[in-house]
């Protein structure tokens, strides 16, 4: 199997997929290339933008000249971010939020995380420390234990109902019935409940939590909200799903499973990549390539001894100093200097220090990102993967 593409993605996570999306919606024949599913699935399906203030994209301004959110510009960061709400609105994920407005969500370990957008379903989400919170959890459920909310906001309660099944999964599946929606809201009905919001587990369905929440606040006549479940959370598979949805509707071409294992090239260009896999090898060929193959975590880099590397094209890395200034005593520190590694690009975000003239990078893979930090994954993840299709519509008109 073989193909030939106006551009080439490597990469399946947030950056690669909106990369994706936005050259399909501009016609052009648009391949991904992912060794599996991205690490979206394990997240809590929001979208942390940056975690500085009240105003997040005002907040992009006290960031270090060099960090990817200045290449792309405050204004493009909120397109993009309208962007997302679009895809997944049409894909059944409404997102709620604005990019001026930080909110706090509560996790499965019982604290508050700052972010921007969300899940419909978590919409109510953000509470006053003295409201009353009502949690419901499900027999033998081992992805949450209400315990550890309980114990961090005294007015609270918790009541546990018998699903029947004790998965995350299992349960989400069952909210997809009507029957046992009905049943699920009549023992509801019948618990004495005090006023304020009902909070629960991810778990009100596979793809359409939103109609799911809605119909039980409605028929309640009370807030309801979802909390993310330990990894892998629901809302992380709902995002991943909703924009991989996204891209078979665009006709994006997915060679999912694969891994690039040769790259072919003719004087500064990428001509072709080739994919291993059993039996005979896959020969992708593009016009233009874009890298969104993640950090560290995301196998995009790997570290040696005294260095880095870039995994697919051999790209140089950008590395801060010495490997004994790399890390803090503290693990859980935020601001670790090796969050700095990565690639550097220009402002077309083709990368610096290369001949290669048609590759574009985008995600966590780029220098000076240090996603950890100032807590700004999924957000620069596409702010720069729209940018970087953007780049690479730009770069095709002028060829």
């Amino acid at each position: 199997m073989s193909g030939t593409y106006d551009v080439v993605i490597i990469g399946g996570g947030m950056s690669g997929m909106m990369a994706a999306i936005t050259l399909a919606d501009t016609g052009r024949k648009v391949a991904v290339i992912s060794r599996g599913n991205p690490l979206c699935c394990l997240s809590t399906g929001c979208i942390d933008l940056l975690a500085a203030g009240d105003d997040p994209l005002a907040g992009i301004g006290s960031l270090p000249e060099n960090h990817p959110y200045n290449l792309v510009g405050e204004t493009a960061v909120e397109r993009s971010l309208e962007m997302f709400r679009d895809v997944m609105a049409r894909e059944g994920g409404v997102y709620v939020g604005d990019a001026h407005i930080n909110r706090r969500i509560v996790t499965p370990l019982g604290r508050q995380k700052i972010t921007c957008l969300v899940p419909a379903s978590m919409a109510c989400a953000d509470f006053h420390p003295d409201e009353y919170i009502h949690l419901i959890s499900f027999s033998k459920m081992k992805d949450f234990y209400p315990n550890y909310i309980t114990s961090n906001y005294s007015n609270a309660g918790c009541s546990i109902f018998d699903a029947g099944v004790s998965t995350t999964a299992g349960i989400a599946a069952c909210f997809e019935n009507e029957k046992f929606r009905g049943r699920f809201i009549s023992w509801l009905r019948g618990l004495d409940i005090p006023e304020g919001k009902i909070a629960l587990p991810a778990v009100l369905g596979m793809n359409f939590a939103v109609d799911v929440c809605a119909e039980i606040s409605g028929e309640l006549g009370r807030d309801v909200f979802e909390i993310p479940t330990l990894p892998p959370s629901m809302p992380g598979m709902r995002l991943f799903g909703g924009l991989k949805n996204a891209l078979l509707k665009r006709g994006v071409n997915l060679y999912w499973g694969k891994e690039v294992y040769s790259v072919e090239k003719s004087a500064d260009l990428i001509e072709a990549v080739t994919l291993a896999g059993a039996g005979r090898a896959t020969r992708v060929q593009g016009n233009a390539f874009i890298l969104a193959t993640g950090s560290f975590i995301s196998g995009g880099l790997y570290a040696a001894m005294e260095t880095a590397g870039e995994t697919v094209f051999d790209l140089p890395v950008y590395l801060p100093g010495r490997r004994d200034i790399w890390f803090d005593d503290d693990f859980f520190a935020p601001g670790h200097a090796i969050e700095k590694s990565g690639i550097c690009v220009d402002r077309s975000f083709r990368p610096v220090d290369s001949q290669i003239g048609n590759l574009f990078v985008c995600g966590s893979i780029l220098a000076f990102s240090e996603v950890m930090k100032y807590r700004c994954g999924h957000g620069m993840a596409i702010a720069t993967g729209v940018a970087a299709a953007n780049a690479c519509g730009d770069w095709y008109r002028e060829i």
